[in-house]
């Protein structure tokens, strides 16, 4: 499906949905925990639903409802032989953390994906399980694969690259019968570890950890009990209203946000605020207002991956070369994002300088063009944020392509973006 943009000017008010990193943990952590859990505004999109489904295929029970709340009755640990291959979709977190939990059993569960899901690594964490006694077989080193536990070791290491490596082992470690000791090297991301911890901290996990986050010990025989939760929203989400107010002008507010919450993307704000963007802070909201020319600034993105798509839009539309670095990991995610997003500027007339671990972005005016989204939900809503600050003396739209894949994480992104006086048509 094609997606048509045209420069606009926006304004208004928006709600940002739930996170879809905490969802992700939260209908988890419920599925293999005693009793029923209650998720209350989780985001609904279509990598949470394949990872709820994931959940109630390896035996938890869900009550959906209208979707305003989840009640997840789990497995209490006794995770339940699905009779086919578990299709996570397009969800790199969830098939991660679920073939952690499946290898807690002693029979095989197979877990697949779409294309791009089978183009992303997963060796680390499948050579962790091994080191801890687990059976796997991956012809390719990425899904389709096979695990078949139980875990039976005591110790392990895992290159964190993916902090979601992490994640998935610190989740199915304190259901083991022993006691686990998990070595980390290399590790990117260190908040979304955050937003892991805050979560077993509050289920009430007993582990220690390195300060530095290069190892972590966890008693084994633990219980995750039900809990009540609800959702805060994703500031992954808000980047994208945030970087269109401020290039596309007018006055937004963002609400349903919480800086006290440990998603790591709540720092794009200090970014944008860097670049010279207008932002005032208020109580559970954020508002921005578009006018200020942006200027240059060189960034560390290691905490923040998810957010380098849509940066490199806000750095396109600045003066100056903006770098943006430390970021390899973005080039394991849906796609090779730098390369990606490298390309799709250049076709608008942005000038790009690829590096091995990020990109440097020259300032310009932005062309109409017509932009491949590689299926890549961040690229797609990227660079439908790119048309909206295009030459508006160009008679052209700028046009992107599979922008429906945007509902991988923000299905109402088209509706939300035309509220605020966005020109999205589909095509």
């Amino acid at each position: 499906m094609k997606l048509s943009v045209s420069n606009a000017r926006i304004s208004g008010q928006i709600n940002v949905p739930g996170s879809k990193s905490h969802t992700i943990r939260a209908l988890a952590f419920a599925s293999v925990a005693h009793g029923a859990s209650i998720l209350k505004a989780p985001l609904i999109s279509e990598d949470t639903i394949s990872s709820l489904t994931a959940a109630s295929t390896l035996g938890a029970w869900v009550k959906r409802g209208d979707d305003s709340i989840w009640k997840i009755c789990g497995n209490s640990g006794h995770i339940l032989q699905p009779a086919h291959a578990v299709d996570m979709e397009n969800s790199g977190t969830g098939i991660k953390i679920f073939a952690a939990l499946a290898a807690l059993a002693d029979f095989p569960v197979t877990f697949d994906g779409d294309e791009s899901l089978r183009s992303r690594p997963m060796r680390s964490l499948l050579n962790a399980l091994e080191q801890l006694g687990v059976q796997v077989h991956s012809d390719t080193g990425n899904a389709p694969f096979t695990v078949q536990g139980p875990i039976t070791g005591s110790e392990t290491l895992v290159n964190g690259k993916s902090s979601q490596y992490v994640t998935a082992l610190l989740m199915a470690a304190p259901l083991a019968k022993q006691d686990i000791l998990i070595r980390v090297e290399n590790l990117n991301e260190i908040p979304y570890i955050d937003i892991t911890l805050d979560w077993m901290r509050r289920l009430n996990i007993r582990f220690e950890m390195a300060s530095d986050y290069s190892w972590f010990k966890i008693p084994g025989n633990q219980k995750y009990h039900s809990f009540t939760a609800k959702i805060p929203g994703d500031f992954s989400t808000a980047c994208f209203p945030l970087v269109a107010a401020a290039i596309a002008g007018g006055t937004v507010s963002i609400k349903n946000l919480d800086f006290k919450d440990p998603q790591g993307d709540k720092a794009v704000f200090e970014y944008l605020q860097k670049m010279g963007a207008d932002i005032e802070f208020g109580e559970n909201h954020v508002q921005v207002t578009g006018g200020r020319k942006l200027h240059s600034v060189e960034l560390d993105m290691n905490a923040t991956p998810d957010a380098l798509p849509i940066m490199a839009v806000a750095a396109a539309c600045a003066e100056g070369i903006t770098v943006l670095r430390n970021v390899a990991q973005a080039r394991i995610k849906e796609t090779d994002r730098i390369a990606c997003m490298a390309r799709e500027l250049e076709k608008m007339g942005i000038q790009v300088e690829e590096f091995e671990d990020g990109m440097a972005i020259t300032g310009g005016i932005l062309k109409p063009a017509a932009l491949e989204s590689y299926k890549d939900h961040r690229i797609a809503m990227s660079l439908a944020i790119a048309g909206l600050a295009a030459d508006k003396n160009s008679p052209n739209p700028t046009i992107v392509n599979d922008a429906e894949c945007a509902a991988v994480t923000y299905p109402s992104f088209l509706e939300d973006f035309n509220a605020l006086g966005a020109n999205f048509y589909l095509l």
